[in-house]
């Protein structure tokens, strides 16, 4: 069974936008909010040359990488044709107005990984 971690309200994570969620065994986790009110979670590098995808502007349930304009799927945190990667994404449960992450996840997933490019 799943143990989810909440991590905020849906209303705290700006429309079009998203919250960086801090782990303490590094790597930052970007959650965003589109304009539907549909919640994703990704690691907050982008596979290109790991900008932040917090920073970047969403759009639809993409997301735009803020250095280089990357189209990042929130669904799948796959980069839209023709550039190719893909940063981890993260399992999201919203539950009465409630975010959750899951915490098996968030103690697993690309832990300790710099943002600095490869």
């Amino acid at each position: 069974m799943t143990e989810w971690k909440t991590i905020c309200r849906v209303e705290d994570i700006p429309v079009l936008g998203a919250r960086r969620v801090t782990r303490p065994q590094g790597g930052e986790v970007a959650v965003f909010r589109n304009s539907e009110d549909k919640v994703f979670a990704l690691l907050d590098r982008c596979p290109h040359k790991g900008g932040p995808l917090s920073q970047g502007i969403v759009h639809g349930e993409s997301v735009a990488c803020p250095l280089h304009n990357w189209n990042i799927s929130l669904g799948d945190g796959c980069a839209r044709a023709p550039d190719e990667g893909c940063t981890p994404r993260f399992s999201v449960r919203v539950h009465d107005g409630m975010v959750a992450l899951d915490a098996q996840e968030l103690a697993s997933i690309a832990v300790g990984e710099s943002l600095d490019p490869a």
